[in-house]
């Protein structure tokens, strides 16, 4: 998949843990860790942008899009 999801650095950088961000957002752990691993179909942008809030960063801190290469 092209868009990585790199929510658990910015966890790092921000020295906060899943369960307590889940908590802020309002979401459970389990369907932060399905966000985490990239495992997710789709994000609200409610829930993007209350993890934006509470860690301080742009949603392009959060993911990237790294194109596949192109089949021949």
């Amino acid at each position: 998949m092209p868009i990585i999801v790199n929510l658990d650095v910015m966890l790092a950088k921000r020295k906060m843990r899943s369960n307590e961000l889940a908590e802020q957002i309002g979401i459970t752990t389990a369907n932060l860790s399905i966000l985490k691993t990239g495992k997710a179909k789709a994000i609200r942008f409610s829930t993007l942008e209350a993890i934006c809030e509470i860690l301080d960063c742009q949603p392009g801190d959060i993911m990237e899009y790294i194109p596949e290469e192109k089949k021949l």
